[in-house]
């Protein structure tokens, strides 16, 4: 091994052990959550990554807009292509794309509630969505499932300063590794007028 390339070995395991806790974090695995009831029986025609404008629907979406990104990651940091990562939620007021939640006759059909994609080379992922909103017993949340090969995470991205989120029960669960899947939606001004982004990047065991 030559000198230089010993010195940046040594120099990068140094600039690892010195890097922040939010860093080092950064490849801890994401923690897992139940499907819980509502993932869809059936996948509407429309199921790409803007669930705020559906085929068909003039009308779009009502809430607030929320453009979400990421990565798929493994746990060694490296970007996971060819992911499919799949997002449900329910609608502004708190309704499933499931005829087991009630109120279907009231649902905003202008909101797909489930989209689709697949991350690109470098690990990356997209949504146009709307920020998840509170019901009954939980607080605001999006739940998410990633397929990679013989690999699959589902889990629930929650939004931060949320007053429900430690009412929450599945997100008390959570304890220290709650800040890995609590994201900060902030105004986005230069992608969408009213609209908020966040980003949520997902580590797979």
């Amino acid at each position: 091994m030559t000198s230089s390339r010993r010195a940046f070995l040594l120099g990068t395991s140094a600039a690892l052990i010195a890097a922040p806790s939010w860093l080092r974090a950064s490849t801890m695995p994401t923690p897992r959550a139940t499907e819980g009831p509502f993932y869809p029986t059936a996948l509407p025609l429309d199921s790409d990554n803007d669930l705020v404008s559906v085929t068909g629907q003039q009308a779009k979406a009502r809430g607030t807009i929320a453009h979400v990104s990421g990565r798929v990651l493994d746990s060694a940091g490296k970007p996971v292509a060819n992911a499919r990562v799949e997002i449900w939620q329910c609608d502004w007021q708190g309704i499933y794309l499931h005829p087991r939640d009630g109120g279907q006759n009231r649902r905003d059909t202008g909101f797909q509630g489930f989209g689709a994609t697949t991350t690109t080379g470098d690990g990356s992922y997209r949504f146009r969505t709307i920020k998840p909103v509170a019901y009954a017993g939980r607080t605001p949340h999006i739940h998410y499932k990633v397929k990679a090969g013989n690999r699959e995470l589902t889990t629930q991205m929650y939004v931060t300063g949320e007053a429900g989120n430690e009412r929450d029960g599945l997100y008390r669960m959570l304890g220290g590794n709650a800040s890995l899947v609590t994201v900060t939606l902030a105004p986005a001004l230069q992608i969408e007028p009213e609209a908020v982004s966040g980003r949520f990047d997902i580590v797979l065991g």
